[in-house]
């Protein structure tokens, strides 16, 4: 089978630069999904997607999978392909999902090449079906262990890799699978050098191994499945944002929230903790990962914690910024410590 030449990119209508991209937000939260006429043409997604493919060809992989635009980033069972937001293809798109859930996931083009490369993982898994081979399950474990909503990870762990946020790898077999191939697949990540001493370098030499023994190898899967493509999607931005912020208010109450509650209040007018701490998150991460001697990625992931709750209570600014950056820091140290030390929150999938 012969190597395409550019990265396939599926579920996309030819281009047409409507008047939407020009509405305010009041009216385009009402327009339909699959209207949006998006592409990936000349967009920074093709570019990702060549990137990616560069890299793919740089370790000898043949396998290319294919993308498509939906809701969310998954990569279905039963697809060698992946699914990638719709307001990733378009820059009014991506102001208003800020807008709307203060960051966007993907937005940067290094989280965007983390995210790509953990779902190539999966969609590789699907088209060799490498979870059923033994040395796969020797490094991972039982792809067929239960896939729960929630999980509580160990930051202390040395087991796993660390990839996308929350020690995600932590939280299922194949996700593992997934975050040490991303790893893996990075270009210049010195991942010898990065996890020598860990016992997570075991599983990334075997996993070496396995994916230079795959080289010229024919899938065994190859499919072009757009599960939830943008054009059948039917519901306004409106729609889908209403559902997406429920989610966060859908949540359950964690300790934190208390000591939130004491560092902001619920009063109107004033700027949103959320947003507050969004704009403050790497001058806070740098700060109290200096002062405790800790990793800022375990910091960082605290941090988040804050700023998903503090959305999710309606908290708001009680007085100066000032004063909440004082009060935030100390919060941000306590939490970081009892997390380090015992504490761990569950994460949401």
């Amino acid at each position: 089978m012969p190597v395409p030449s550019r990265p396939q990119l599926r579920g996309t209508r030819p281009v047409r630069w409507s008047d939407w991209s020009q509405m305010p937000d009041a009216e385009l939260l009402q327009v339909r999904l699959c209207d949006l006429d998006l592409q990936w043409r000349g967009s920074v997604l093709e570019q990702r997607m060549q990137k990616l493919q560069a890299e793919l060809d740089s370790k000898g992989l043949r396998f290319r999978p294919y993308a498509w635009l939906s809701t969310d980033w998954f990569t279905p069972d039963d697809a060698t392909g992946f699914a990638v937001p719709f307001y990733l293809a378009h820059p009014r798109l991506l102001r208003l999902e800020r807008r709307h859930m203060l960051e966007v996931e993907g937005a940067g083009g290094i989280s965007c090449m983390k995210i790509m490369r953990h779902e190539t993982g999966h969609a590789l898994d699907n088209a060799f079906g490498l979870r059923r081979r033994r040395r796969w399950r020797e490094c991972f474990g039982r792809s067929s262990a239960p896939y729960r909503d929630s999980y509580t990870p160990d930051p202390n762990s040395r087991e796993f890799v660390q990839n996308l946020d929350g020690w995600y790898a932590q939280s299922h077999p194949l996700e593992d699978f997934a975050e040490s191939f991303a790893v893996w697949l990075a270009p210049r990540s010195q991942w010898k050098q990065t996890y020598s001493g860990w016992p997570a370098i075991k599983k990334l030499n075997k996993l070496d191994e396995l994916l230079d023994d795959l080289g010229e190898q024919r899938p065994r899967l190859r499919t072009r499945r757009t599960e939830d493509s943008l054009p059948r999607l039917r519901q306004t931005l409106g729609q889908y944002y209403e559902v997406k912020q429920g989610l966060y208010r859908n949540e359950a109450a964690t300790p934190l929230d208390a000591q939130l509650r004491e560092v902001f209040g619920v009063r109107t007018g004033r700027a949103t903790a959320a947003a507050f701490l969004q704009r403050q998150r790497l001058r806070l991460g740098r700060a109290v990962s200096s002062r405790l001697g800790q990793q800022r990625y375990l910091v960082d992931q605290v941090l988040g914690q804050m700023i998903l709750r503090s959305r999710a209570l309606g908290l708001r600014l009680k007085g100066s910024e000032a004063d909440a950056l004082v009060e935030a820091t100390l919060l941000l140290s306590q939490s970081s410590t009892r997390f380090l030390f015992g504490g761990h929150p569950r994460y949401q999938r």
